[in-house]
């Protein structure tokens, strides 16, 4: 369908697609591969080239190490911060990038539920797919170890300073925005006005999502993929990243600050 095209027949003329409907659609298509090729589809790349280096690394999966919120600067806790905030601001740029995107065609990032408007259903719904989600993916990972399909994932690594907590937090507050605006939101707006089916946009963001977690080894590529699907599916029910943004961030936060609590001090939680 062409953009602003109040007719949705994306320029077409007797079921044919005008020059100008193919212009639109190939406009439209090129957009997402850009956004993607600036944000989580280039994390995609990245992790496939780390796990192909853990695979021909001498040793088992689980004795490496995927480490994800590390120091910037050791030794230097100031500049360890600005480096860290720097990072999540960044990160959170192809955010800003959608968002103008979808203002430019009248719709902006209310159109994906991504606002204030029902902030308390959003948290309640995020709370309670946290629960299950996050127990379960937990399990899948000790598993996945266990049985040499994973690394060893060690959430955090930053040095025991008072900012350490707060930066967890927005960590996982960016990780949470950035991947259900885009792989959910956005991706599926996108792939739903270029005439993907009903199956295949849900199937291409849950194969996203799982490959750019790759870099943990075959079980954070299966357990996203798995988590991909859920999300896509409550997305397609409630028409909201919101609560989608509000669960991820609860995992994340309870993953990242649950492992420096914990790390050392219970036998279940392996560590690197």
């Amino acid at each position: 369908m062409r953009i602003g095209d109040p007719t949705g027949c994306g320029g077409a003329v007797d079921g044919v697609p005008s020059a100008s409907g193919v212009s639109d659609r190939r406009m439209l298509r090129d957009e997402t591969l850009l956004v993607l090729a600036l944000s989580l589809g280039a994390s995609a790349v990245s992790a496939l080239i780390s796990f192909v280096g853990d695979l021909t690394r001498p040793g088992p999966l689980k004795n490496q190490a995927a480490r994800l919120v590390t120091s910037a600067a050791p030794g230097r806790p100031w500049l360890d911060l600005v480096w860290q905030v720097f990072g999540i601001a960044t990160a959170l740029v192809p955010v800003a990038l959608v968002a103008h995107l979808l203002t430019r065609e009248g719709a902006g990032l209310r159109v994906i539920g991504f606002d204030l408007r029902r902030p308390i259903g959003d948290l309640a719904r995020g709370a309670l797919v946290a629960a299950v989600i996050g127990g379960t993916g937990l399990g899948l990972y000790l598993g996945a170890r266990a049985s040499g399909f994973n690394l060893t994932v060690v959430p955090e690594s930053l040095p025991h300073v008072w900012w350490r907590i707060p930066v967890l937090v927005l960590a996982a507050v960016e990780n949470a925005v950035l991947e259900e605006v885009v792989v959910v939101g956005y991706l599926l707006r996108r792939l739903d006005r270029l005439g993907w089916s009903p199956a295949a946009a849900p199937a291409a963001s849950a194969v996203l999502r799982g490959s750019y977690h790759l870099y943990q080894g075959v079980g954070g590529l299966v357990g996203n993929m798995v988590m991909g699907v859920v999300f896509v599916l409550l997305y397609r029910r409630w028409g909201r990243v919101g609560p989608l943004v509000a669960a991820h961030a609860l995992i994340d936060t309870v993953a990242f600050v649950g492992y420096a609590l914990l790390a050392g001090k219970v036998g279940w939680l392996p560590t690197a």
